[in-house]
């Protein structure tokens, strides 16, 4: 039998408690939401509003072995790029066919497969919410709790092959109502790379120097922000990805004469203003000690460059620091 709303939300993170509180406390009353993560967190969860107010909601909580008796309505995948496979592959087996998929993963890797491999519809997500969580003051350690919602932003939803429409713009209804504006596209892939390109000039210096978004604004990280900028749209000019704003009027035209350039700072920088207090995603990690995304958001723009010949300096430095930082974790770790 199934909810005839229910949502399961699977990695609930800052993203996806983000996600599930919202839809919680603000999508129609039928909502009901269960966060499913590695072990079980507390029902009474509280989210921070970019303005410092606190919306307390009660969810259901459950692990792979305590799945609710009722099927879910959609399925939404908020784990990290690189267990997101794995994570798809331990709960397909609960789930009745046909039951749609919600991709929520930064980078381009993961989407096209889970894409063919899922038996339902599968929409990808892509999104400038900023959210973290909130550290407890006493063992210093992210809040099983708390979730701040440190930046306003856009979620665009759609298909890799253009389909499932409909529901799209449903779930994009739904966000929108729940206080998380939304839309329905039909260029997801193009979508798709634009928030890595907007990831891979954020993130990776924003966990190299330990600071938030906003504080990219000023030197000497700014330039340093710049020069990512300038490698990225070299690399999407070189694979075919239109830059923001191309829509083949005159002023589009125009903006693209510098090989897209000015369309991609445009995008960067509206973005850190928009999430000016968030911490990065991959800060986050990087704070936790756990892996970072960066095969996820540099992976495939560095494959990009080497397929077309191009060099990307300041791009492998960060890729090479991030590695680097990953493997001497490891070496801590035996």
């Amino acid at each position: 039998m199934t909810r005839p709303d229910a949502h399961w939300i699977l990695g609930p993170g800052a993203l996806g408690r983000l996600i599930g509180l919202r839809l919680a406390s603000g999508a129609a009353p039928s909502t009901r939401v269960t966060l499913i993560g590695r072990r079980r967190l507390p029902s009474e969860q509280t989210l921070v509003s970019p303005r410092g107010e606190t919306l307390c909601a009660r969810v259901d909580a459950a692990t792979l072995e305590t799945l609710p008796a009722m099927s879910p309505a959609m399925v939404h995948l908020t784990t990290k790029a690189y267990v997101a496979e794995a994570a798809h592959a331990a709960l397909a087996p609960h789930l009745p066919a046909g039951t749609p998929l919600v991709l929520w993963q930064n980078g381009f890797g993961c989407q096209p497969r889970l894409s063919q491999r899922h038996d339902g519809p599968v929409l990808c997500a892509t999104t400038t919410e900023g959210a973290y969580l909130e550290d407890n003051l006493e063992d210093k350690v992210a809040s099983d709790t708390r979730v701040v919602h440190a930046g306003r932003g856009e979620t665009l939803i759609g298909a890799l092959n253009g389909r499932h429409v409909e529901i799209a713009g449903e779930l994009a209804t739904k966000l929108t109502a729940a206080g998380l504006p939304a839309r329905a596209v039909t260029d997801i892939r193009q979508r798709l790379w634009q928030k890595l390109a907007v990831n891979a000039a954020i993130n990776p210096r924003a966990a190299r120097f330990g600071i938030r978004n906003g504080q990219l604004r000023d030197r000497p990280f700014r330039p340093m922000v710049e020069s990512i900028i300038a490698e990225v749209a070299e690399i999407l000019a070189a694979e075919g990805i239109d830059p923001p704003g191309a829509g083949g009027n005159e002023r589009a035209e125009e903006s693209q004469k510098d090989g897209g350039l000015e369309g991609w700072r445009t995008l960067v920088w509206r973005v850190v203003e928009g999430t000016a207090g968030n911490r990065a995603s991959m800060l986050q990690d990087v704070m936790a000690g756990r892996p970072t995304e960066h095969d996820a958001i540099l992976g495939p723009l560095l494959a990009a460059a080497q397929a077309h010949t191009l060099t990307a300096p300041r791009l492998a430095e960060l890729a090479n620091w991030l590695q680097a930082r990953e493997l001497a974790g490891s070496a801590d770790s035996c």
